[in-house]
């Protein structure tokens, strides 16, 4: 019977679909008599086989009836197996989709492996060199060479960095005898093509993530020893410093000494390569309190911290026989090598040396009594003076910023949206006088964010799109409506925020976003990337409060989705476009999103942004385009005038915003700049 009403309706009897309790049914057909179609008190019943019999005259009325209530029962058994067999089917299809995306995940994760295999076989040669330079440190305070050998060693592995790669592959199997005589044998060849940098600061990611310049000085570190640069880093042993992420790491056998408060003071250096960059940490013995605390700085003895690190770099440097190209330093905690290397090391083996500062802003500038100088080997006197230290607004001070800006060759002013004149005349801080003097040492450097964003390689996309072809962003967008249960409409305009650790909420301007886009059907994805924090919690709170079907708060931390909603999303709202570590507004102008300030004030944006010869090409991109549109003004243009809008958007992709664009082109032109003084 079961398999009558099956043939019946179309459903075809298969062996992958079994009942858990099958019902049994009579070997019982029911055959219509003279193809009757409408009556059904005239049945001929055919049983096993037995010749036909016509019930109407040798069954009674109450069997004839029973027979009925049975041939009913067996229709509605029939109906509940069919309607258990398609439930089956819908459940059997869903388990085949879901292990389909399984495996596409499991795809996913082992092109983004292989991708990090090969980026870190890219890597090799850069790491393998610089443990090679810092091998060749510890010969020099092992006192195994001289300076000057050393100089010439580590001139011989800049120059051949392909080369050394091969031959010391395995450089942390060899002992430093048996690596010093290979490196002699090590014969001469081309002269080298890139800039050998050395970064003296305070902070770098992952080791020290926490301030505006950690993200940057390795961001721009990878990005020049891409392109054939050497760079080397030099860092405070804090005692918080995140060691893990050293590989390699190493503490030398040996002491190196340093000048302090009129006494040679003893330092233990310890080395590794991050990301393929040559780090030294150096930690003070005598002074090991200066940086056994919770914070980098916000001390009354940051200067004597930052003074006596200063100088210890250059003691180590010079020790070490090293001759850099450039010696690069961040913000007023390294300010004062500028005039310790003019007043004191220039001559000693460091002559062709050059000294630029970037400055991440000037709302920090330290000032102290001149005597404290004298600390590092300075002579206040020769400094106090208005064209040297003395602070500009309280002469009784030396400005260690100031100093910074005098004594180097050149400036870099990180900034992504404010041009020179706007940062010299409105946000220098006193510094104004200074930085009008050496206006022409002054250059704008933008920040940027890791170029593994792309759009037309992430792995963790379903598709991948780029500026010439944007097709994969309408699959990416469907992907993210689904995924967080979202009508699934490519023509609705979809809004994601991402919120960074630390951002402000403004709940009540967030809330009348939201009610105001609820009656154009707005889409909205809130996220924030710190897992259990406060703002999380709100976000809970405000997606409770709201109840709108077109909102979704994610508080769990997903890197696949993250990059989903950069991707997925039309717009993406940003705190502003002032931070300038903020990296979100570049992702999403790579990803094909508008960045949209969630602040969005006219006025404040146009006084930020002009259109000032000397301004980045990011800053031109936002004030030509989005810093001046709020969300209504965006969502507006999307729907009135789609095509124009799509150009843009492919336009805004066609640039460079990352490490290796803006931010590296400024930096190569200030070190050829310095290096031809």
């Amino acid at each position: 019977m079961a398999t009558l009403f099956n043939t019946a309706l179309g459903i075809p009897s298969s062996p992958c679909f079994s009942l858990s309790k099958p019902t049994t049914l009579s070997p019982l057909r029911c055959l219509r008599n003279n193809e009757d179609v409408n009556g059904l008190h005239k049945h001929r019943l055919e049983i096993e086989g037995d010749k036909n019999v016509d019930m109407s005259k040798s069954i009674s009325g109450d069997d004839r009836n029973a027979k009925h209530e049975d041939i009913w029962k067996m229709f509605r058994e029939a109906q509940q197996n069919i309607l258990y067999l398609n439930n089956q089917r819908l459940v059997a299809i869903e388990e085949l989709n879901e292990t389909k995306r399984e495996n596409q995940s499991l795809l996913s994760k082992v092109e983004k492996l292989e991708a990090e295999k090969m980026a870190a076989a890219g890597k090799d040669n850069q790491s393998v060199c610089s443990e090679l330079l810092l091998r060749i440190d510890s010969m020099v305070l092992n006192s195994m060479i001289s300076p000057g050998e050393a100089s010439e060693l580590r001139r011989l592995v800049i120059s051949h960095k392909v080369g050394v790669s091969d031959v010391f592959d395995v450089v942390a199997n060899k002992g430093d005898s048996e690596l010093l005589g290979e490196l002699r044998q090590f014969s001469d060849g081309s002269k080298k093509s890139g800039f050998h940098i050395v970064h003296i600061c305070t902070e770098m990611a992952p080791l020290v993530p926490k301030g505006s310049i950690a993200s940057y000085v390795t961001g721009i570190s990878c990005a020049l020893q891409r392109k054939g640069h050497l760079v080397e880093v030099i860092l405070p042993k804090y005692a918080s410093l995140n060691l893990d992420e050293v590989q390699g790491l190493r503490k030398l056998p040996v002491e190196a000494y340093s000048y302090f408060d009129g006494q040679l003071h003893g330092n233990r250096i310890w080395t590794g390569v991050v990301y393929g960059i040559g780090v030294t940490l150096i930690e003070p013995l005598r002074y090991s309190s200066f940086f056994n605390r919770d914070m980098i700085n916000g001390y009354p003895d940051d200067f004597e911290r930052f003074a006596y690190f200063s100088r210890a770099s250059l003691d180590y440097i010079v020790k070490c026989g090293k001759q850099p190209d450039v010696l690069h330093l961040h913000n007023w905690e390294a300010a004062i090598v500028g005039p310790l290397f003019w007043d004191i090391f220039a001559k000693q083996g460091l002559e062709n040396s050059r000294i630029l500062l970037t400055c991440h802003g000037f709302n920090s500038q330290c000032t102290e009594k001149p005597d404290k100088l004298a600390l590092c080997g300075l002579d206040p006197a020769r400094l106090n003076r208005p064209d040297r230290l003395q602070d500009n607004t309280n002469m009784e001070h030396v400005n260690i910023l100031k100093g910074g800006v005098v004594y180097s060759n050149r400036v870099l002013i990180m900034s992504s949206v404010h041009p020179k004149h706007t940062i010299v005349h409105n946000l220098s801080h006193g510094l104004e006088p200074t930085l009008n003097t050496h206006r022409d040492k002054l250059a704008i450097a933008p920040y940027g964010f890791d170029k593994s964003w792309d759009p037309s390689s992430d792995s963790f996309l379903p598709e991948n799109f780029n500026a010439e072809n944007m097709n994969g962003k309408v699959t990416c967008k469907v992907k993210l409506q689904q995924q967080l249960g979202l009508s699934e409409h490519a023509s609705i305009i979809l809004v994601g925020c991402i919120l960074p650790e630390g951002a402000e909420f403004d709940v009540k301007k967030v809330k009348d976003i939201v009610l105001n886009a609820k009656q154009q059907n707005i889409q909205f994805i809130f996220m924030g990337t710190n897992e259990g924090s406060v703002m999380n919690h709100t976000l809970e709170s405000l997606q409770m409060e709201l109840k709108d079907d077109n909102l979704r708060v994610v508080v769990k931390y997903d890197e696949a989705l993250l990059h989903l909603v950069f991707a997925g999303s039309d717009i993406i709202l940003c705190q502003s476009f002032i931070d300038l570590t903020d990296e979100i507004p570049l992702k999403a102008l790579r990803y094909g999103a508008a960045p949209i300030a969630l602040s969005y004030e006219a006025n404040t944006n146009r006084n930020f942004m002009n259109h000032d010869q000397e301004a980045t090409k990011y800053s031109q991109l936002i004030n030509s385009t989005f810093g001046n549109m709020s969300l209504s003004l965006a969502i507006d243009e999307i729907r009135s005038n789609p095509s124009k809008w799509k150009q843009r958007m492919m336009e805004a992709m066609a640039q460079d915003l990352s490490w290796d664009g803006e931010c590296y082109d400024a930096h190569v032109e200030a070190y050829s700049a310095v290096n031809n003084l």
